[in-house]
């Protein structure tokens, strides 16, 4: 197999975009997709998702993104995935689940799938967040009689229908989800570690690249990243007012313990509980990176705009300022200007176009 400029891991909003922009510049290159289908991590949002939820979901390079009209968000954006592939002839594979990066011989990177491998000169990382949902240690969330999960198996507010339900996490997926399952529920609680911070103005461009640069400023300094929701506040809905009403929104401080017939609040009373819904968010899947050693005595990755200063053949997309689609975009056409910059200054790549 001949020697690739660069392999794209993931074909999310950010991979798909690196790829369009790497075509652009001559750079060959194979983009390589865990999923069985198109869609990224869309496609594995719950059914209740629908487009009129995701305002502001960024159009890939050179296309227009689905109306923001009634359909199911996990059907109508992977669609839009897949026709993109096809319009811009991307060279995507699935369902190729990689397991590692390493250092080969003559300056190059080698990237492993079961018996299969790709030697390349650049990499760029776009896995996201999705494969890796966080759930904290807690004191004991093993003795729980009741059902857990994470937000990550959600499944529609049906479940919870008469239940008495914990949700934890101070996010969006915590409010979205509790104006769904307050409604149904035979009661809510909400709890976080802070109080939340919640947004009256519109949500403005400026706004959002102002949140970006507060992640980009984290990474740049290689701390772990903080999500761009976390810097933008929260914000309700139309559909989340009548969860308001019944006031599943009075946050509680976080309980000091899971017992097993409900949680044990900050003021000693035990509230009744059986279910525990996590929605404590997810972590960069980058494990498979671990070989380069690229993480930082901060724990995170630094980078340089996606460059990773650690080992500058590497980009990560998707990861701390570009996991989101206000920053996902743009991170794909910086990432492909990084492979090319590197290409350029390893004399390694002839047919790299100045143009794109």
């Amino acid at each position: 197999m001949p020697v690739l400029d660069s392999v794209v891991i993931g074909a999310g909003q950010a991979g798909l975009s690196a790829s369009y922009h790497l075509a652009r510049r001559g750079v060959t290159h194979v983009v390589l997709d865990g999923d069985d289908s198109p869609g990224g991590a869309w496609q594995h949002r719950w059914d209740s998702l629908t487009m009129r939820d995701v305002h502001g979901v960024a159009a890939l390079p050179g296309s227009e993104p689905p109306p923001e009209a009634e359909g199911r968000a996990n059907v109508v954006v992977p669609a839009y995935f897949a026709s993109y592939e096809r319009a811009h002839d991307l060279p995507v594979e699935r369902p190729v689940r990689v397991e590692e990066v390493v250092p080969v011989e003559d300056d190059l990177l080698e990237v492993r799938a079961g018996r299969h491998a790709w030697t390349t000169r650049t990499v760029v990382n776009a896995t996201g967040t999705w494969s890796q949902p966080f759930v904290p240690a807690y004191p004991g969330r093993s003795r729980f009689r009741g059902r857990q999960l994470h937000t990550h198996d959600y499944d529609g507010p049906g479940s919870f229908r008469g239940a008495r339900v914990v949700v934890v996490g101070g996010g969006a997926s915590a409010v979205q989800l509790l104006g769904e399952i307050a409604p149904v529920a035979a009661g809510t609680r909400w709890f976080t570690r802070r109080p939340p911070v919640w947004r009256t103005d519109d949500f403005t461009p400026e706004i959002g690249r102002a949140a970006v640069a507060l992640v980009e400023d984290r990474v740049r300094r290689g701390l772990p990243p903080a999500s761009v929701v976390s810097v933008t506040g929260l914000a309700l809905r139309e559909q989340e007012r009548e969860a308001d009403r019944l006031g599943a929104y009075d946050r509680h401080p976080m309980f000091t313990a899971l017992e097993p017939d409900g949680v044990r609040m900050a003021d000693g009373c035990l509230w009744r509980a059986d279910t525990v819904l996590w929605a404590t968010g997810f972590r960069p899947a980058v494990a498979h990176l671990a070989p380069l050693r690229l993480r930082s005595p901060h724990g995170g990755i630094q980078l340089d705009g996606t460059t990773a200063v650690a080992d500058r053949r590497v980009q990560l997309v998707g990861y701390g300022p570009s996991a989101s689609t206000i920053g996902a975009n743009r991170a794909g056409r910086v990432a492909a200007r990084g492979v090319a910059a590197w290409l350029d200054r390893a004399g390694q790549s002839e047919s790299i176009a100045s143009s794109a």
